[in-house]
């Protein structure tokens, strides 16, 4: 028999009797067996911490690792180390792999790998052949084989005839398609935000018109074939308020915001560090207040970390030539706190769960254990020595955060920095 205890942990949820309260946690085989003011029990782990408060597990639908292939960025099984003591049980993996997951046996390979963690990783598939956006991949053989959804990473849709055909194909086996807002032609190799500071560093830029073209043309073919879309890490104004349109319009349509979206603008590319350059770039502080709350309205369905880890060969280079991508899960939540209140920062990061056919967890008697375990009043400098993941290249490094996550319980499975 396997036990926990949780003594005096305040319990944080969007439902339940249990919300608000200073309660004790008892788990024995992975399954909530009590929860009362006081619990004496000989537990295999007792968790005892200063104001020590507790979730339902969190979840973002957009982390990358590396394996197959980059391994040198991270590992399956170090990236579900890192998302679990960050506080997370169920991540969304996105298929930027070598190769790709654009097959059956590729969704097979990260289930086989990601058995017996701590973290529930669910892959994604990618939405093409080698993600090069010509014919499209596998579907049906990879929803059928355990993929949530379909992406081709940072890449966009170019054909719209072949939005058109998957989103008509995936009705047939309730398929969820995403597709990544951004004009070829228009972001024009750009490594910032089209805008003042782009013309004043002389940096070539991506104008926020890239993204909403791009969203309003895959609006109206949702529009006009019907199935399900979700746009992944918006970053303007005007994309949260076709969104908002679209929703009103009664289109199955989701998306989702970076976190270093809501945190950071496009004046942290003034010192032309390669930490921020992002895809989707940092954009004005206009466009960030608009994000925030487009998040605090409902319109965005879902706060990602944009978890990316790249090796500083790639990112150690001038601003020009240096890869997109920043490392995030870490993060996220000190993050989120310090743009929200502490009950909107966990329900931020318990949603979403639903639009991927994930079951929702509940702190709740006779549940399975689905736990987050986080200090919300503690405050830190982000710095790169306590980074746990393999990659450093993170956009937080030497920023003030509130609230640090120092685990997670999945089942009989626990894994805490404490």
């Amino acid at each position: 028999m396997q036990s926990i205890l949780i003594k005096s942990a305040k319990v944080i949820s969007a439902y339940g009797k249990f919300k608000g309260k200073t309660q004790d946690i008892l788990i024995v085989d992975g399954i909530i067996k009590n929860i009362s003011d006081r619990i004496e029990f000989n537990a295999n782990k007792i968790i005892k911490i200063d104001d020590l408060h507790v979730s339902e597990g969190w979840f973002d639908s957009c982390v990358s690792f590396g394996e197959p292939g980059y391994e040198q960025r991270e590992t399956i099984q170090n990236g579900a180390r890192v998302a679990s003591l960050s506080g997370f049980t169920d991540i969304l993996l996105v298929p930027n792999t070598n190769p790709v997951i654009d097959c059956s046996a590729g969704v097979s390979f990260i289930k086989s790998q990601s058995e017996n963690l701590t973290l529930n990783v669910h892959p994604i598939g990618s939405f093409t052949e080698k993600s090069k956006s010509s014919s499209l991949a596998e579907l049906r053989d990879m929803k059928e084989n355990g993929a949530l959804a379909f992406y081709d990473y940072k890449v966009p849709i170019s054909n719209p005839n072949l939005l058109k055909t998957a989103l008509l194909y995936s009705q047939t086996f309730d398929g969820l398609i995403m597709s990544f807002p951004m004009n070829h032609h228009l972001s024009n190799s750009g490594v910032m935000n089209e805008g003042l500071v782009s013309t004043k560093y002389g940096l070539k830029g991506q104008p926020s018109i890239s993204e909403e073209i791009q969203i309003n043309r895959d609006l109206k073919i949702l529009e006009y074939s019907k199935g399900k879309l979700h746009i992944p890490t918006i970053s303007s104004k005007s994309s949260v308020d076709l969104i908002r349109q679209a929703k009103d319009k009664g289109l199955d349509i989701s998306c989702s915001v970076s976190i270093h979206n809501l945190f950071f603008n496009e004046d942290k590319l003034m010192d032309f560090d390669t930490r921020f350059k992002l895809l989707p770039p940092l954009r004005t502080e206009l466009d960030r207040k608009a994000l925030i709350k487009g998040v605090d309205d409902g319109t965005i369905d879902m706060v990602t970390s944009d978890h990316c880890p790249i090796e500083i060969d790639c990112k150690k280079m001038d601003i020009t030539n240096a890869l997109f991508g920043s490392i995030g899960i870490e993060s996220i939540f000190g993050a989120l706190l310090s743009i929200f209140s502490l009950e909107k920062t966990i329900k931020i990061l318990t949603k979403g769960r639903q639009r991927f056919n994930i079951k929702s967890p509940e702190i709740k008697l006779g549940n399975y254990a689905n736990i987050s375990l986080f200090l919300p009043n503690q405050k830190y400098i982000v710095e790169k020595s306590n980074i746990k993941s393999k990659s450093k290249n993170s956009s937080f490094i030497g920023s003030e955060l509130e609230g640090k996550a120092i685990g997670s319980i999945n089942g009989s499975k626990i894994i805490i920095n404490d």
